[in-house]
């Protein structure tokens, strides 16, 4: 049996005495495209901070390629954090955000070189942002600023990238950007894992989705796991208003 990516085992996290996550079990593996759905404080976020090590778990081993010091694999992961998370009015450009991608490659004070500045440039032409190298992030559209995070990650040459929230607040043509730049890596043998809230286009858009609301309601192939039983499980307090807006819909077997 091939070794999964990301194996978690047994995760349970807590804030301020309150169960976030119980008890959660997954396996991750590489080449596919997932899709993280669940209400709003369903854990999502913290399932990424968990896998990032950035908090400590109640409970529960996480493993990434069979390792389970997370800081030995740091640069194996690439992270795109939800937008509101990023300070916008820091002072750095397009081209400053996407070259930290290689920094989890270098060792302490070792400058970056022709190659770095290489595998930059060509991450800004794949993300279509060469043309804003210069300009103060902060100065950009809502789909620009997302480009250059994705670019960051690209730049990184990751093998897993976790993307929180990465449709929000952008034009269609980045978003369809955003789901070609997924299924190009997904191919590459890149793993995926994506936070996401718009029901109608999972079933696009993801090869796999993982159901959460605080326990794991369900995971596997999105044609068998994306169910109305299933999303009602996951919303069960929203689910009227979930059909109301439209959100639960004919495609939402």
């Amino acid at each position: 049996m091939t070794q999964p990516t990301i194996d978690i085992k047994g995760l349970s996290v807590s804030y301020d005495r309150k169960r976030v996550l119980s008890n959660i079990y997954l396996q991750i593996e590489s080449g596919y495209t997932y899709g993280l759905i669940g209400p709003n404080g369903a854990g999502k976020s913290t399932l990424f901070k968990s896998i990032l090590g950035i908090i400590e778990p109640n409970s529960g081993i996480i493993s990434v390629k069979g390792k389970t010091d997370i800081s030995t694999m740091r640069k194996l992961i690439a992270y795109v954090p939800q937008k509101d998370d990023v300070d916008w009015d820091f002072p750095a450009t397009v081209k400053d955000v996407v070259m930290m991608g290689r920094y989890p490659h270098k060792k302490l004070l070792e400058r970056l070189n022709k190659k770095d500045q290489n595998i930059t440039n060509e991450a800004m032409v794949q993300l279509g942002i060469m043309d804003l190298a210069g300009r103060q992030i902060g100065a950009l559209s809502g789909g620009q600023q997302q480009r250059v995070f994705l670019a960051r990650s690209v730049c990184q040459e990751a093998e897993i990238f976790l993307m929180d929230e990465p449709f929000v607040g952008v034009d269609m043509t980045t978003e369809h950007k955003i789901v070609e730049l997924m299924k190009e890596l997904a191919d590459q043998g890149k793993t995926i894992m994506v936070v996401h809230h718009d029901l109608g286009t999972a079933d696009d858009y993801f090869d796999k989705v993982i159901l959460l609301n605080q326990r794991l309601i369900a995971y596997g192939n999105t044609k068998e796991v994306f169910t109305r039983e299933n999303i009602g499980l996951t919303y069960a307090p929203q689910m009227k208003i979930l059909q109301d807006i439209g959100l639960i819909d004919e495609r939402t077997r």
